[in-house]
């Protein structure tokens, strides 16, 4: 399998040493580092990497303006995001501008690795395309995060990339719904090397993160003022067949 080429932008220059050292440990090819974000463009153009990490202090150009940029580019690669932003507002603009996840500093640097890993362990996303209509054609994926950005789960924690597998099973195969313990459990949990009992405590966590965030009008917006009011939550089968429930909707209003 060809190595996969990874493009570092990191103002730190000792984490950014530590972060490719990990790659290249990892199997990763690190085609290019940089502390400017100026260059951004030009290491894109040059290397057409599969993943950029992309830290938010950088000289030049900062990570939002990066972010921009390769949103702008239509740059194909994937992008990992890292700064000392805690706060929600923040963290969301970063994943509304492309980011596939957001890592808080001091970043772990065989966590970037194991975040690259899931990404790329993924299927690849076009095959799961909702709708027909070529101008309008939306990644799966890209549908599913900007529903969690929605509705508060931040991409950091571990139920993230478990609940978005659960929901593009649901979405391929809705029965599996119906077997959430014994089928949907295990086999997210053999992609990510884990237990089913793991996951399910995972997504459990997410959702919970998501709803003790109070975010009730925006989880409305996106299901429906029939859906949960005040501080109900749906059980992780429930959220789940929502989510898949909307997204395979839109695809058939699409198509």
């Amino acid at each position: 399998m060809q190595q996969k080429k990874i493009v570092v932008l990191e103002g730190n220059g000792e984490a950014a040493a530590a972060i490719s050292s990990e790659l290249r440990n990892a199997g990763f090819e690190v085609c290019a580092v940089s502390d400017d974000g100026e260059k951004a463009e030009e290491l894109v153009k040059e290397y057409d990497p599969d993943a950029m990490l992309v830290g938010m202090t950088l000289k030049n150009v900062d990570g939002f303006g990066v972010l921009d940029k390769l949103r702008e580019m239509h740059a194909r690669c994937a992008v990992l995001a890292s700064g000392n932003f805690s706060d929600d507002a923040t963290i969301d603009l970063i994943l509304q501008k492309g980011a596939r996840y957001y890592m808080m500093r001091p970043v772990n640097a065989s966590q970037v690795a194991a975040r690259l890993g899931e990404i790329f362990a993924e299927p690849d996303a076009r095959t799961s395309v909702v709708g027909n209509d070529r101008k309008n054609i939306v990644l799966l994926d890209e549908k599913i995060s900007n529903i969690f950005i929605s509705i508060g789960i931040p991409p950091h924690i571990k139920g993230y990339a478990y609940l978005r597998e659960g929901i593009k099973m649901a979405v391929e195969n809705p029965a599996i719904i119906n077997n959430i313990t014994k089928q949907l459990y295990p086999k997210i949990a053999e992609k990510f090397d884990t237990t089913a009992s793991k996951v399910e405590r995972a997504i459990r966590h997410s959702i919970e993160v998501a709803w003790n965030r109070q975010r009730i009008d925006a989880i409305n917006a996106v299901f429906g003022v029939r859906v949960y009011i005040g501080t109900e939550k749906p059980t992780n089968s429930e959220f789940i067949a929502l989510v898949a429930d909307k997204l395979i909707l839109e695809g058939l209003m699409n198509g």
